[in-house]
This record gives structure tokens, C-alpha cells and sequence, in this order.
């Protein structure tokens, strides 16, 4: 059973998720507020494992409240569930530790598809998304960056990684055990100075690694 917290501002949006995701076998919405303004006691008091947070609410703003969740709370899965596609709200959200960027338009068996990829490990986004986000890095006149000492594997890992991969899947891709996929993931970390996926991807696309 995926627990879902679900921050909207918008009463029928909200509401209709609500009922789309609790009609559906394997999900269950514990909770749903109209703003993140009390974000952090509640994802303390539910402990759900994938949050839906809207960007644009009134009070704290989505990113806000996903800044303030990640000061106590590195585990759960947010996913930005917005109708902004524009660079900065993307590149701001998996800066500061959004496991997946989708729009509200996504069609309801998506929704649910992608909650439980993210709720595995993936970092879901919308199709029109991560085609936006490969054009902004590679936009970026930055020189590549240095390699941070990766091993081949261990680039090949944060590849899979970029592209949302759980570790399930990429242990499939690999045909290596899980144990095996988090201990790269674990040496990947370390090297690139960082402590969660979402970091590990952004650091990868910032300074060119893969």
C-alpha cells in the first residue's frame, strides 16, 4: 500500500485526485491540504511514502514547502505536480531534492504509474519535462567538469540514474544484484559529496559528468 499526501490548492483538482488515487488498488491518500504551510508536522504525522506537491499555492509555495520538508525529511518521495514546465521551477525543484517533476495534465494512469516508480526509487517526470531539461543543461556553456574519480561502472550507474532509473531496473539493465547497484550508488555519493539521488542527478547534468 503507497501512502500518498497531497498538497493542492485548487479544491476540485484535490479533490479528484483524492478520489483517483484512493479508488485505485495499492494506494491510499492519508492526508490533503490546500498549502504546505504546516508541511513538515504533517509529513511527521502521516509519514507517507510519495508526496504530490502543487507549486503555485498560496502562502509557502510548493517549492518552499519541499525546501522546508528536506530540512527534516531526506526519505520521503515528493514529485512536483505542477502546470509550470518553465526551466526555472524545474531546475529549482531537483536542486533542492524533488524526486520527479510532472504536469497536472498527465493523464490519471500515469499519475499512478509514476507515483509508484517514485515511490521504487525512479524519479519520474513528464515526457515533455525531461526533453526540456536535457535542452537547459546542454544549453549551458559550462566546460566539463571533472569526473570526480567515477569508475566506469560507477558512471554507468549514475547514468541510469539521469534517466530515472529505480535500482531494480537498472540491477536488470546491469545484470547485477540490488546489493551490488546501492554499493556503487553508496561510492557514487561519496565522491561526488552528495546525500540523496535527486543531488547525484543535478550534480551530474551541473558539471557534465555523464
Amino acid at each position: 500500500m503507497i501512502k500518498v499526501l497531497i498538497y493542492e490548492d485548487n479544491p476540485q483538482l484535490r479533490e479528484g485526485l483524492t478520489m483517483l488515487i484512493d479508488g485505485s488498488d495499492g494506494f491510499r491518500v492519508v492526508a490533503a491540504y490546500k498549502n504546505c504551510n504546516n508541511a513538515v508536522d504533517e509529513v511527521a504525522a502521516f509519514n507517507p511514502d510519495v508526496i504530490l506537491m502543487d507549486i503555485d499555492m498560496p502562502g509557502i509555495n510548493g517549492i518552499e514547502g519541499l525546501k522546508n520538508i528536506r530540512t527534516k525529511n531526506a526519505e520521503v518521495k515528493i514529485l512536483m505536480l505542477t502546470v509550470f514546465d518553465d526551466n526555472k521551477n524545474v531546475f529549482e525543484s531537483i536542486k533542492n531534492g524533488a524526486n520527479g517533476y510532472i504536469l497536472k495534465k498527465t493523464a490519471p494512469a500515469r499519475l499512478l504509474e509514476y507515483i509508484t516508480e517514485a515511490a521504487s526509487g525512479g524519479a519520474p517526470m513528464s515526457a515533455n519535462i525531461a526533453t526540456q531539461v536535457l535542452k537547459m543543461f546542454s544549453a549551458m556553456n559550462n566546460q566539463k567538469g571533472e569526473d570526480y574519480n567515477l569508475s566506469e561502472r560507477e558512471k554507468q550507474v549514475l547514468q541510469f540514474l539521469v534517466n530515472g532509473y529505480s535500482y531494480k531496473m537498472i540491477a536488470a539493465e546491469m545484470i547485477i544484484a540490488i546489493d551490488t547497484v546501492r554499493s556503487h550508488i553508496k561510492k557514487i555519493y561519496e565522491k561526488l559529496h552528495v546525500n540523496s539521488k535527486s543531488e547525484a542527478v543535478a550534480k551530474a547534468f551541473k558539471d557534465k559528468i555523464v
